[in-house]
């Protein structure tokens, strides 16, 4: 059921992106009074299809293989390969009668909607899911916690998060930011002198654990605010007001430590002591697996700041380009070979688990289309031919030089791209079903 769940989940964001990328090639081409002959989600190989209406000049329907999408616009050498089309003569309101910054145009159509989107789905995800941020200010009143990966990357439990490469940050978890993880300059307050450490280039592989912790807003003292019932808690005989003085041998002063060595005995049974009343208390209880006791601690007066609408846009652009930054720099650790390319790659069944097996968290799913919206707009961008980009090649060549390219050099470039995409698309595939095993 997961696993069917996780595919939805794919097809439901995929299909998304898909109708919307070829919707700003079919709305830049109808807007400079070209035809589009056909708008599909999914392809319709061999003629099949699973749905179909026409409207117009236009045939619109669902193909039967989800590799995509396509608008097929007359007068155009695509995916279609429509030779004898192209040997009549060229119409008027055909693809290839159009000045070249408008053939220009309808070409970047489908990045331009890739981008927008991303944009739009990151800014009403800071409105809609998070709402509000810590700000670095509240948190430097009693400083961060450093958890171990924190503590081994040059953070230190209590600092005051300054600035990340040397621009003053308002919200905390821009300091561990996945693009800082790429290599950043942290300067922090360190009793009370400015301190500045790099962070290791190679920090970004953290991400790929489940549940890593760096830093948070957890450097303070709590006590009990209520016990769950029939928890680990109750039954140890915790109640409301205790203060914890120790787990196991190791004194605790924050709720940070306490929560790294609960973690640390996960799935064990543990000493605890306890102040209750002035007395103290010694106790044993069962850590549960998740590194929980079952109960909710006290929490700290942090004034949380609303995103407001300009806030919401601006820092979704920016976590919008970072996916791209982020992703950007993946590739050229690739190509310096600090990666290796089967563990970095995703195909379907690597995004399909990505974007995971609970229907419903739409957290989940509208970050992770978000992101494969952006990372699909520079995929698209790429100088390569039967991809957007390198049709933007040879129409920016076209539009420098003035000379256009026969259509017989098209045909043979189209192929030759089509060849490269299918080459990838099984490796990528044939890579996720490796990894399963």
């Amino acid at each position: 059921m997961e696993g069917l769940i996780m595919a939805i989940n794919l097809i439901m964001g995929l299909s998304l992106l898909v109708i919307l990328h070829e919707f700003g090639h079919y709305a830049a081409a109808r807007a400079f009074g070209i035809r589009v002959e056909k708008f599909y989600l999914f392809f319709d190989a061999w003629g099949i299809k699973l749905f179909k209406f026409k409207k117009g000049d236009t045939e619109y329907g669902i193909g039967w293989l989800p590799l995509g999408g396509y608008v097929k616009i007359s007068g155009m050498i695509d995916e279609s390969m429509d030779k004898e089309a192209m040997k009549k003569p060229a119409e008027p309101w055909e693809f290839r009668s159009k000045p070249a910054w408008q053939r220009l145009i309808v070409m970047l159509g489908g990045v331009v909607m890739n981008v927008i989107v991303g944009l739009i789905i990151f800014t009403a995800m800071n409105l809609s899911y998070t709402k509000e941020y810590i700000p670095t200010k509240e948190v430097n009143k009693t400083g961060i916690y450093a958890f171990e990966n924190g503590r081994n990357i040059g953070f230190k439990t209590g600092d005051k998060i300054i600035a990340v490469n040397g621009k003053k940050i308002k919200r905390l978890s821009d300091a561990v930011s996945i693009d800082a993880l790429f290599g950043s300059k942290i300067t922090v307050e360190r009793n009370g002198q400015e301190v500045s450490f790099e962070i290791p280039d190679t920090t970004y592989r953290l991400f790929k654990k489940k549940g890593v912790q760096i830093i948070g807003p957890y450097n303070y003292n709590f006590v009990i605010d209520s016990v769950l019932p029939e928890s680990n808690a109750e039954k140890a005989g915790l109640k409301n007001g205790d203060t914890f003085i120790a787990v196991g041998d190791s004194n605790v002063n924050s709720f940070g430590l306490f929560t790294e060595l609960l973690a640390e005995n996960s799935g064990k049974k543990i000493d605890f002591k306890i102040k209750r009343n002035n007395e103290l208390i010694s106790l044993n209880a069962q850590v549960d697996s998740f590194g929980k006791l079952g109960f909710l601690p006290s929490q700290p007066s942090y004034n949380m700041a609303q995103y407001s609408f300009g806030e919401a846009v601006k820092y979704g652009t920016a976590e919008a380009f970072e996916t791209v930054i982020v992703n950007a720099k993946g590739v050229a650790k690739i190509f310096e070979g600090k990666e290796k390319v089967q563990e970095s790659l995703q195909g379907p069944i690597g995004m399909a688990k990505i974007y995971g097996g609970i229907w419903g968290d739409w957290y989940r799913f509208w970050r992770m289309t978000g992101l494969i919206s952006m990372i699909l707009a520079v995929m698209n961008i790429l100088p390569i031919p039967a991809l957007d980009g390198g049709h933007v090649i040879f129409l920016t060549i076209e539009a420098v030089t003035g000379k256009k390219f026969s259509d017989k050099f098209m045909e043979n470039a189209q192929m030759v791209g089509m060849i490269l995409l299918l080459s990838l698309m099984v490796f990528v595939i044939g890579n996720d079903i490796y990894k399963l095993f």
